[in-house]
Parts: C-alpha cells; structure tokens; sequence
C-alpha cells in the first residue's frame, strides 16, 4: 500500500492505514527529519490518544491511553548501543503485549521484532509531498 500526500492530508492518511493494517507492532524507517515522528502523532489521534505526543528520544518509550482501553506505545531507539539495552528496558513485554508498537529506528533491534510486524517507509519526495510505503 502507498500513498503519496502533502502534510495538511497526514490525518487521512493515517485513518486509511489504522483502518486497514492488522499488525500492532508498525516500524517506521526514513531518514532524520523525514516524518516519522509526525505520521505517528496522526495514527496516535487517529487511535483516540487525546495526550500531547512528542518523540521519546531520551526515555525510549512513551506511553499513551487510546480509546476502548487501547495502549499505544512510540519506541525510539536511536541511543541503544545493543539489543542487550533494549532487553534490560522490557521491550519484549511491550511487542508482545497486544497493544499498538510505533518503533523508530528498529534497525537497532532486528533480532528482538517480532515475527509479524508491518514496516512503514517515509521519504520526502522532491517537491515537499511525503510517500508512504506500508509493507504487511
């Protein structure tokens, strides 16, 4: 599935990707500065997160209540040094935990994703519009 858009459609593109995605666990792949961290911001509100999201660069995890009882957690693991880091921290409590998984940088922990997870890929295209590339 792909989608080509500009920043003022990220919402529905978000509501067309929760709406039709299976997997919980979602990895999210571009360069810095891309968006990932703002497409997750719209699948959070798309899924009821009313709380301000922001990147969890220093904690690692943030948590989010969504609507039905739903949790949603946005990983960024950009500062682990190993998977060993990730481990110690409990991610595989949180993989496996049925809940929504929003992983930036999960090259950083390949061995540890689960089986069946869904890779998003973000890139700026030339003239300012973002493509979307969701592989289930």
């Amino acid at each position: 599935m792909e989608f080509i858009f500009e920043l003022q459609e990220i919402q529905q593109v978000a509501q067309k990707v929760v709406a039709e995605h299976p997997q919980r666990v979602i990895v999210f792949n571009g360069m810095m500065g891309a968006g990932k961290t703002t497409f997750i911001k719209a699948l959070s509100k798309e899924l009821g997160v009313q709380d301000m999201t922001s990147s969890p660069t220093f904690a690692l995890v943030n948590e989010y209540e969504a609507d039905a009882n739903q949790l949603v957690y946005h990983f960024d693991v950009y500062r682990l040094k190993s998977e060993t880091e990730a481990m110690d921290m409990g991610i595989d409590e949180y993989l496996y935990s049925g809940h929504w998984c929003f992983i930036e940088w999960a090259e950083k922990i390949p061995n540890l994703l689960p089986e069946k997870h869904s890779v998003i890929q973000i890139e700026i295209l030339p003239d300012g519009k973002r493509k979307l590339a969701l592989q289930v």
